[in-house]
């Protein structure tokens, strides 16, 4: 497992999202592919990545990884990648 965070910058855009800073850790360490994703937010809303995120997500992510969205108490939803990134370009689009 590997654990990110969202580090907000007063110049915008400058911050990091906790998605990319978790899947920058995965990479360092030597893996390639995301099995899994696990979002955790604090409050009501469900807290899903951004666009960003899920284009990060997309570029590691195996056929069947699931995203997996988080309050501090619970699971709140699961959703596939093609749900939140449907027609979602690939590596392999560059083939």
């Amino acid at each position: 497992m590997y654990s990110g965070t969202n580090l907000e910058n007063a110049a915008y855009p400058e911050g990091l999202c906790a998605e990319a800073c978790a899947i920058a850790a995965m990479v360092m360490a030597g893996e390639q592919r995301l099995i899994e994703v696990a979002v955790m937010a604090r409050g009501e809303a469900l807290c899903s990545p951004c666009g960003g995120c899920r284009q990060k997500i997309a570029e590691f992510a195996l056929p069947d990884t699931s995203i997996r969205l988080y309050s501090p108490d619970a699971l709140r939803a699961v959703f596939s990648l093609a749900e939140l990134l449907p027609y979602s370009f690939t590596p392999e689009h560059l083939n």
